[in-house]
């Protein structure tokens, strides 16, 4: 809530709800609308007091820096998916190239069966 927050980091509220306004963080709201601060937004507000008390950004400065910081977030997210991708791309090249060396066609190599029934010896 945005009282024990505000305590705990010496905050006024009102700046909780300019930060809010800015839209710098964005708590969690329940039924009757009070706020609640998750563990992404107290970590995001901390960069934000860390950036404005002791390195002295302002809120303009603050806002590039959180959007370049999601910017290379996705980035990652992106190229994690890259990586993925490749990976499965070089292990159908590794198992293509061995099928070739022992001269096995997996295009062919599934052999459709006709059902059996069951037949009693006797």
């Amino acid at each position: 809530m945005i009282s024990v927050i505000s305590e705990r980091y010496n905050i006024h509220p009102q700046t909780l709800r300019l930060y809010e306004r800015e839209g710098l963080i964005k708590p969690a709201r329940t039924a009757g609308n009070t706020r609640l601060y998750g563990v992404d937004e107290i970590r995001k507000l901390e960069m934000i007091l860390t950036l404005t008390r002791d390195l002295g950004v302002n809120l303009a400065g603050v806002e590039v820096i959180l959007n370049l910081q999601n910017a290379i977030e996705d980035a990652k997210e992106a190229l994690d998916r890259a990586e993925d991708h490749f990976e499965q791309m070089m292990r159908i090249i590794r198992q293509s190239v061995l099928d070739k060396r022992v001269g096995i066609d997996r295009e062919n190599a599934l052999v459709k069966a006709a059902p059996r029934g069951l037949t009693r010896k006797g």
